[in-house]
């Protein structure tokens, strides 16, 4: 069987957080958002509340884990299980979710995910959601080391913002945020009411609307719902070239992203011995994914594209370094091509 594509991965996000801090309303949300095919697993169906008939919209059925928390796994064999299930081709679907219990480990389920026998899967990023109301009261005092969950986060979604005082908001939102900053002082943070984030933070939608096969019920649920207030919204970047690139200037982008772009994505076209080859590099936080489009193959295609999303992009700096990247090089250095086969090893 040839090896799996990297347009044929499908993205495994994680959704953690405290008990109570809105990871369900969070996921609700961007079910009920159109353009996007979402896989979900989840620790127990009937007890997070997941709206089944948006979950069910989007995939056959729901898969859930047996065996308890996912926190009280022994294995990964029941979320690879899941896993295996929902990434399987037939389906179609362009991420997966993985919501965990409110008493998980964040960094046990990033390493499961990352060292998941799955094939199909690729690492989609970690979202920890903090409930700023009771984030004092229930998970961290502030007098000791903050606490090390928010290590292992990509993105950090501060959500019932608007349950904070008015009087105190903005000074105990710069509290969580220090506090967030001491274990992962690269962490993307998001401010939410009521889970509402931009999908484009957490997945591509495959078209504007909903998808031509999903069931009506997911639709109604939307309106029925009427979750269309505002979130704050990702801004993006894209720049296009003709051409093949250094891969070692791409490198260098991956290693060390503008500092607001939570992702960076796109396909890029680089010179070897055989001929051109097409990459599709994803980055999601710090962690990036590289891998050949048509593995061991030639392409014709000499064009490169990548796009940066994140929710205080300033489109200039962003621009200049996303085309810096992509500068036309007819011969790649070796030292560039080096780095790239070795991040595509690592991408496998």
């Amino acid at each position: 069987m040839p090896p799996t594509s990297a347009s044929t991965r499908v993205p495994v996000v994680i959704l953690t957080g405290h008990l109570g801090s809105g990871k369900t309303t969070l996921l609700n949300h961007l079910l009920r958002q159109p353009g996007a095919r979402v896989g979900v697993v989840v620790n127990d169906f009937g007890d997070i509340n997941v709206d089944a008939g948006l979950v069910t919209g989007q995939v056959d059925e729901p898969a859930s884990i047996a065996g308890g928390c996912l926190c009280c796994l022994s294995d990964a064999g029941g979320l690879d299980d899941a896993l295996e299930k929902l990434t399987h081709p037939r389906l179609a679907l362009d991420a997966v979710i993985v919501e965990a219990s409110g008493l998980a480990e964040p960094g046990t389920l990033a390493r499961l995910v990352r060292f998941s026998g799955v094939e199909r899967v690729r690492r989609g990023g970690l979202i920890e959601v903090v409930d700023a109301s009771a984030y004092f009261d229930t998970l961290d005092d502030g007098r000791g080391p903050a606490p090390v969950r928010f290590a292992a986060a990509t993105l950090v979604v501060i959500n019932k913002t608007d349950l904070v005082p008015a009087a105190d908001r903005d000074e105990v939102l710069a509290r969580i945020e220090r506090r967030v900053l001491e274990h992962n002082p690269d962490v993307q943070i998001a401010y939410a009411v009521g889970g509402r984030i931009d999908p484009r933070l957490v997945y591509d939608a495959a078209v504007p609307e909903d998808p031509p096969d999903e069931l009506p019920i997911a639709a109604l649920l939307r309106e029925a719902a009427a979750d269309h207030a505002a979130h704050q919204h990702a801004r993006s970047v894209t720049v296009t070239t003709p051409g093949t690139i250094e891969p070692a200037r791409l490198l260098d982008l991956l290693e060390d992203p503008p500092s607001a772009a939570y992702r960076v994505k796109g396909t890029v076209a680089v010179a070897t011995g055989q001929g051109p080859r097409s990459y599709q590099v994803n980055l999601v936080g710090r962690s990036a994914h590289v891998a050949a489009e048509r593995p061991g193959r030639a392409t014709t295609e000499t064009r490169s594209e990548l796009v940066a999303i994140g929710l205080e992009l300033d489109p200039d700096e962003v621009w200049q370094r996303l085309t810096a990247a992509l500068a036309p090089a007819e011969r790649p250095s070796t030292d560039g091509l080096r780095r790239l086969r070795q991040l595509v090893r690592v991408s496998l």
